[in-house]
């Protein structure tokens, strides 16, 4: 079997389902909903990262794309780092209001912070 083959398997050896069939990627494909409909809240978050502050964006709902474009704006915007991950953006360090006042600027109005 090719390494292209494989590939297509998605990590599947063998399946006992007379039934099985691959999903398609494309299947599952979520729209992002638009700016004014997003209820994101915005919280500081010490848990489990050794002690270190970072601001969470959480309840957005759209593609992982869309949500890495959406941490990547923030984090420029902010001048620090962070990721996104677990359908959350992480801003690092204490950038709630920040944060805020740059998704009330780009039309996320429903947002909140705690």
């Amino acid at each position: 079997m090719s390494k292209k083959n494989k590939a297509d398997l998605q990590g599947f050896v063998y399946s006992t389902d007379p039934n099985f069939q691959f999903k398609d990627e494309n299947e599952d494909i979520i729209e992002t909903a638009k700016p004014a409909d997003q209820r994101l809240l915005i919280q500081l978050d010490r848990k489990q990262r050794g002690g270190k502050t970072v601001t969470l964006i959480t309840g957005f709902l759209g593609t992982v794309s869309d949500l890495e474009l959406l941490a990547k704006n923030l984090r420029n915007f902010c001048g620090t780092g962070g990721s996104a991950k677990d359908g959350e953006a992480i801003v690092q360090g204490d950038q709630r209001d920040k944060v805020l006042q740059w998704l009330i600027k780009n039309g996320f109005t429903q947002s909140k912070k705690k």
